[in-house]
């Protein structure tokens, strides 16, 4: 079969990948401790699901406008102009069935071929697969550990070029756990502004923060018109599989992405909207509780990490992955995540998966119970051993 030479160009995520080989080792009986997958561990608050099953039975089971519920648009807009400190307005709302729809559409409708996107490398590899995708240019931004996998502002300065059309960012980070703070986003503002270029602001673990307080870039002056703010409720509130996702965006950018709705999926599920309603305006205890809990393995498995010889790991401030240092180890990044598959039957992902500049370093997921990262982190410290 010939495929359109574009697909060529079209990516992956490398967790789903490594999730099956996984997935294959348990069918053959292995326990394997999974710490390579992006997802909370923990089920959905029984008030948004009941709040579905009501709206089922209230008959909200069929379409419903391809930019979503109005009602559910009200409440995502007094939500982020709480949560963002600056007034947003139902019709700049636009809802998808999860929040990588955002990405896909903001950069079909915004970037030609030839245009250039800076994105933060080591990030989230859909980033870099749509830009490709689209022939631009994709142009990574360094995220450093030494300053706390954040960017320096003259390595953002130096990817600037005059066919510069967007940036994208992540705060909290993936695959990182790094955090941008004020005078990161300041100097970004600034940069937008004199070079004229749109921001595409990942902020899906904005509640999944442990030290500081998280801003947006879309509140700095006049950055509401150069934004596009990212957010869902899977990684809040428990809720992956319900495909439920939204942007902040100039209302014309909105009708773009309406219409690129319209050509792809119609609209996002109706019952799941009022559920996202639910979410929003119900208790938040939920949010408090589960931040609590990923702070408290956050802290563990960073301790446990840096008492391996030949391993160092940085705390980070939010999200619930931890990017170690490997480099002193005699393996590859690569080799070392398939070696703690095979050989320990623990799950990660090489940080080359999130680009160049992860070369050295491995994402561990700690969405999984306290007991399976403690006994991961033994079967770790062993394996390594053996590598001696």
């Amino acid at each position: 079969m010939k495929f359109a030479k574009r697909m060529s160009r079209l990516g992956t995520e490398s967790a789903f990948e490594v999730f099956a080989r996984a997935k294959n080792l348990e069918a053959q009986g292995r326990k394997i401790i999974h710490l390579e997958i992006g997802q909370p561990d923990f089920k959905t608050p029984m008030n948004i699901c009941a709040a579905a099953f009501q709206a089922m039975k209230d008959g909200y089971t069929g379409y419903s406008p391809a930019a979503g519920l109005w009602e559910f648009r009200e409440v995502i807009a007094e939500h982020i102009s709480q949560t963002r400190g600056i007034e947003i307005y139902p019709d700049e709302v636009v809802v998808t069935p999860g929040a990588k729809p955002i990405v896909f559409f903001t950069i079909l409708a915004l970037i030609e071929k030839g245009d250039e996107v800076i994105y933060p490398n080591p990030g989230f590899p859909i980033y870099e697969s749509v830009i490709n995708f689209v022939g631009a240019k994709a142009v990574p931004l360094p995220l450093r550990e030494e300053v706390d996998f954040r960017f320096r502002v003259e390595d953002l300065i130096a990817a600037i070029s005059d066919r510069t059309r967007l940036l994208i960012l992540n705060s909290p980070q993936n695959p990182t756990g790094g955090f941008l703070k004020k005078e990161d986003l300041e100097a970004i503002a600034n940069l937008a502004n004199k070079y004229d270029f749109y921001v595409l602001s990942d902020e899906i673990y904005s509640r999944i923060l442990y030290e500081g307080q998280h801003e947006s870039i879309i509140g700095f002056p006049d950055m509401k018109e150069r934004t596009i703010l990212l957010d869902g409720h899977s990684k809040t509130y428990a809720m992956t599989g319900w495909r439920l996702g939204y942007a902040i965006a100039p209302k014309r950018l909105v009708e773009e992405i309406v219409r690129l709705t319209i050509n792809s999926n119609s609209c996002t599920c109706s019952f799941t909207q009022m559920a996202g309603i639910e979410a929003l305006k119900g208790s938040q205890d939920f949010v408090t509780q589960m931040v609590a809990q990923f702070k408290q393995r956050r802290d563990v498995i960073v301790e446990g990490l840096n008492t391996i010889e030949g391993i160092s790991c940085l705390k980070p401030a939010g999200a619930f992955y931890v990017f170690p240092n490997v480099k002193q180890l005699p393996l590859s990044c690569g080799e070392l995540a398939d070696y703690l598959l095979e050989e320990a039957g623990v799950a990660v992902l090489s940080g080359t998966a999130f680009g160049k500049f992860g070369d050295g370093y491995l994402r561990l997921s700690y969405a999984n119970s306290l007991e399976n990262i403690q006994e991961a982190l033994e079967r770790i410290q062993a394996a390594i051993s053996k590598l001696k």
